[in-house]
């Protein structure tokens, strides 16, 4: 199973940016840690980062073919991007949408995020642990899918016979 986790503008300035909202903890040690949680799941996880609306599409496009599921926190341009909306309905893949927090307790303006309607599922405000449940959840729904195809094939070949 392979996943691409996709994080969006100013989560590069995890450590340093509003620390009462998002802890003091760096992008890079929640990559880390991320890491050593889908090691245990046997999971390989790619990371990428980018504060460029164009950048993340792309990004989103390319794992088609390339990963079984996407990890998104498209940070301020979920409440803005219909392209980045876009991108994660035409790749069709199992997508989770994380928000390290709560989006519901902040300005009224992030209470809606336009890229969460075409995501399977999301999580808010548990902070770093938010992409751990996401993996966990995404590894869940991969596995589903897995086991529909499987039947689906066994159903096929016996058709055959």
């Amino acid at each position: 199973m392979k996943i691409m986790i996709i994080q969006g503008p100013n989560l590069n300035m995890l450590g340093v940016r509003d620390p009462k909202i998002y802890g003091n903890i760096t992008l890079q040690t929640i990559h880390e840690n991320i890491q050593k949680h889908a090691e245990q799941m046997n999971i390989e996880v790619d990371f990428f980062q980018s504060n460029f609306e164009g950048e993340i599409v792309d990004k989103i496009q390319e794992c088609l073919g390339q990963y079984n599921g996407i990890i998104i926190n498209p940070a301020a341009y979920s409440h803005t991007s219909v392209a980045i909306r876009d991108a994660i309905s035409s790749v069709n893949l199992p997508t989770i949408e994380v928000h390290i927090s709560n989006i519901y307790t902040r300005e009224d303006f992030r209470h809606k995020s336009i890229t969460a309607a075409v995501c399977a599922g999301m999580i808010t405000g548990f902070g770093p642990m938010s992409y751990h449940l996401a993996l966990q959840g995404l590894s869940q729904i991969l596995g589903e899918i897995q086991a529909i195809q499987q039947a689906q094939a066994q159903a096929q070949t016996m058709q055959q016979n």
